[in-house]
């Protein structure tokens, strides 16, 4: 007599048997593809893939939440674990100002720009970003075009370039960036610095230097095309070029930059405790504001017209994060800033600085807004 062959399971007992181990995975994936979803949502802008991926993660956790309170009340309330990690994350995003700075007692330091003194912006590209990117409050409606804009100093002692924007060969140069960095970042290149110099009929021999406010990708794209001009960079820039880890893949691979460094041996400026005088006119002068990077600084510029203007490199990305005393979400302040203190430190001193002299133009780096009163070379 045969022995009876064993019985495979029904289609209905393996789909019962998946059944606990897709819930566990719909409740741990689910919040995880909202939560990436909304970072990456917050990083480009609105997109229609991401966004229905994210509407989908959702519907797909709920329905895991559903299913697992039929199962049972515990169950139920386990799987809204992931709450625990998904809550903190996101309210890292909701608006949170700073403690107003005490008020500014110092007086407007004294400038005598020389007659031929001019500034000249020089947008050489944009990144797509949302206002939710760039400072605590912000909305992920909130598109916003991040400009990637040099300014031209025109001196008669020496023309200076404050940082060099995005390079013609930035699409050989971004491959030394992370590829997190890559993935989560869209840009569009427009004429670099050299090539808008050029297109003027500018002499390269007036420009004495250029100036970076600090190092990153974006500031100094630009540099290999200005051949032969010194970039002038802290002696803490300097160092972090060297050894600020991936991030600064991009500015380490230029070979033949001439750096000098230059440091601050002037007083007090407007609440900063040390500066530089470029010429010794009040005309140009620059503070150090570390904290998104370590030799980050500010350069303030005096015009013959009696116009001033703080250009503060990316202490913040847009205007709100001085003008709200707003930060960068968490998740940009840990991939970008280097000592996010000291940059909450540097936001106190210029929104003083704002409150008490609001004729002075604060001009952050990727805010287009604050550039459009410069005029364009």
């Amino acid at each position: 007599m045969k022995s009876p062959r064993p019985s495979r399971p029904s289609s209905v007992t393996t789909r019962l048997r998946l059944r606990p181990a897709a819930l566990a995975a719909a409740i741990v994936l689910g919040p995880l593809a909202l939560g990436v979803s909304v970072v990456v949502l917050g990083a480009i802008g609105l997109r229609p893939a991401i966004a229905t991926c994210g509407a989908t993660a959702l519907a797909v956790w709920l329905g895991a939440i559903a299913a697992a309170t039929k199962r049972g009340p515990r169950l139920g309330l386990a799987s809204l674990a992931p709450l625990l990690i998904l809550a903190p994350f996101l309210s890292t995003m909701r608006a949170s100002p700073l403690p107003t700075p005490a008020a500014l007692e110092t007086a407007l330091p004294r400038a005598t720009p020389p007659a031929g003194m001019a500034v000249h912006r020089l947008p050489t590209g944009l990144t797509h970003r949302t206002a939710a990117f760039a400072y605590r409050g912000g909305s992920p409606l909130d598109r916003r075009d991040f400009a990637m804009t040099a300014v031209l100093v025109r001196h008669p002692r020496g023309d200076l370039l404050i940082d060099a924007g995005l390079g013609r060969d930035l699409d050989a140069q971004i491959g030394y960036m992370p590829l997190w960095f890559r993935a989560t970042t869209r840009y569009e290149r427009r004429r670099s610095v050299a090539e808008q110099l050029d297109a003027a009929g500018y002499d390269r021999r007036a420009l004495r230097a250029v100036v970076l406010t600090h190092a990153h990708w974006d500031h100094v794209s630009g540099v290999p095309e200005l051949a032969g001009t010194p970039v002038w960079v802290t002696p803490e820039e300097r160092r972090h070029i060297d050894d600020g880890g991936a991030i600064m893949g991009l500015t380490r691979s230029f070979g033949g930059v001439r750096y000098e460094e230059y440091t601050f041996e002037g007083g007090p400026y407007l609440g900063f405790p040390r500066s530089h005088d470029v010429y010794g006119d009040g005309a140009i002068v620059i503070v150090p504001a570390p904290g998104h990077t370590p030799g980050s600084v500010i350069v303030f510029l005096t015009l013959p017209t009696r116009q001033r203007y703080a250009l503060v490199g990316d202490l913040v990305w847009q205007l709100e994060g001085v003008s709200q005393r707003e930060e960068r979400p968490w998740l940009q302040r840990t991939l970008a800033d280097d000592d996010p203190a000291a940059v909450r430190d540097g936001i106190a001193r210029v929104a003083a600085i704002a409150a008490r002299y609001p004729e002075i133009a604060i001009v952050p780096a990727h805010d287009a807004r604050a550039f459009a009163a410069l005029p364009q070379l």
